[in-house]
């Protein structure tokens, strides 16, 4: 009895040791899965994201109402547009990645399609939203000239509007078949055409602020047009392409089904964001302090890029492992994104607190925003570390299935806490701010 206990021991151990050695295999190849995907996800991120960085510096240099209005106006179009549309194309990384892991391959292309045109149709309302943003920007209290010039500048970014319509889908469809190369080139050769032109347009023209607008709305729909002619024409896109019918407006309900929820989680996060930059509009100095602020967002918007990239190759890893009915693959990819998460948020954050004394001037030459942005640089590493762990856990999460109703309304009330929380946050970081105004103003003094 003894000895058959020890065997049957043995083996159970013998058993554990082999399942603990297959984990580990599984896990590197699973992490080399997710390098592969993650690295080109954070360049074509950080690719698109910084067409609006670069139109926020070069137009800062104009001085700081044309830095403060732009970065208003930005603020505003994402708080009513643009974080509308990321979110909802979101929700084909749950549709068109689980057709993809059961090798429903002419479903991606339609419900493609069907989210282009459920886009554009959303597009309308927020256009006519975008049109009266000064009038609402005065309305709610905000400095009448930084108003004008920020809705001067929103107008010429409604092109940007409809070619986001059209762009977000086109990312998820690619994304999903990880056809990562077009994306990464098109996006790529986008900035570099973008970064001379909004220059110019800026510069050399005599259009000023506006400029930097008109530079977006051009590179974006650039951007459309390279990814739109590659899946028309590449054989790598043949299986997926399906040709338009009417079909497409099937799809319809399915696809909103998990386009508002994801909508709404990703316009919570992003609100908190872009409502610290509209209400620093109300302080009694408003083109400081939405400078500073519009410095310290992009810079957390930007470096955000990296954990997006990251949560976009776990969202379509899991998709495709539970589409394919393997979930425990698919807790593997989870692992292997939160470690890699930890790891990207100790080194940026670091890095960022390393350079606090030189990175503001990138944005403006005005030393006096270069001193409050100094200031704000410890605050800004530590929103780094704490974005990059919960945007992975959201791209995780958005993998749902129909019946995790459960988890849609936890995340949801947890975007909704952290709403309510960057309030409370800006009331005391500007607060430390004033506190510490006197000093830099006397530091400034001197300097002059």
């Amino acid at each position: 009895m003894a000895e058959e206990r020890a065997a049957m021991e043995e083996s159970l151990l013998g058993k554990e040791i082999v399942s603990k050695a297959m984990s580990k295999d599984i896990y590197m190849k699973e992490m080399k899965k997710i390098c592969y995907l993650a690295g080109p996800m954070v360049a074509i991120g950080l690719s698109q994201y910084l067409l609006q960085t670069v139109s926020i510096i070069i137009v800062g240099h104009l001085g700081e109402l044309y830095l403060s209005s732009a970065a208003l106006s930005i603020s505003f179009a994402t708080v009513t547009g643009f974080s509308f549309l990321v979110g909802m194309s979101c929700g084909l990384e749950t549709i068109c990645g689980q057709a993809y892991g059961a090798k429903q391959y002419q479903r991606i292309g339609m419900q493609t399609y069907t989210a282009i045109f459920s886009l554009i149709l959303v597009c309308l309302p927020l256009s006519f939203i975008w049109i009266n943003i000064e009038n609402i920007l005065v309305f709610t209290g905000q400095d009448p000239l930084i108003a004008h010039e920020a809705g001067r500048f929103t107008i010429w970014l409604l092109p940007a509007l409809f070619a986001y319509a059209i762009l977000q889908p086109l990312v998820k469809y690619f994304q999903i078949q990880s056809l990562l190369t077009p994306m990464l080139l098109s996006s790529c050769v986008t900035l570099v055409v973008h970064i001379p032109l909004c220059w110019a347009l800026v510069f050399k023209t005599g259009l000023n602020n506006i400029g930097g607008a008109i530079a977006m709305s051009i590179s974006i729909w650039l951007n459309v047009i390279f990814l739109a002619l590659y899946m028309r024409y590449s054989s790598l896109c043949a299986k997926t392409r399906a040709p338009i019918s009417m079909e497409l407006f099937q799809g319809i309900w399915e696809f909103l089904r998990f386009a508002i929820p994801s909508a709404v989680m990703v316009c919570l996060e992003w609100w908190s964001y872009e409502l610290m930059v509209l209400l620093s509009g109300l302080l009694p100095n408003p083109q400081l302090e939405t400078s500073v602020l519009s410095v310290c967002h992009n810079t957390i918007g930007t470096l955000f890029m990296i954990p997006f990239g990251i949560s976009a190759a776990a969202s379509t890893r899991v998709s495709n492992e539970l589409g394919a009915g393997n979930p425990f693959e698919a807790r593997v990819v989870v692992l292997g994104d939160m470690s890699l998460a930890v790891i990207e948020a100790g080194i940026v954050s670091g890095t960022l607190f390393a350079c606090r004394h030189v990175y503001g001037y990138v944005f403006s030459n005005d030393k006096e925003v270069f001193d409050y942005v100094t200031v704000m640089a410890p605050l800004v590493s530590i929103s780094v570390i704490l974005d990059s762990i919960q945007g992975v856990l959201t791209g995780i999460c958005c993998c749902r299935t129909v019946n995790q109703n459960y988890a849609n309304i936890i995340l949801m009330l947890l975007h909704l806490r952290q709403a309510c929380d960057h309030p409370l946050s800006l009331a005391t970081v500007l607060k430390i701010m004033e506190l510490q105004g006197g000093q830099i103003r006397l530091c400034y003094d001197r300097d002059n």
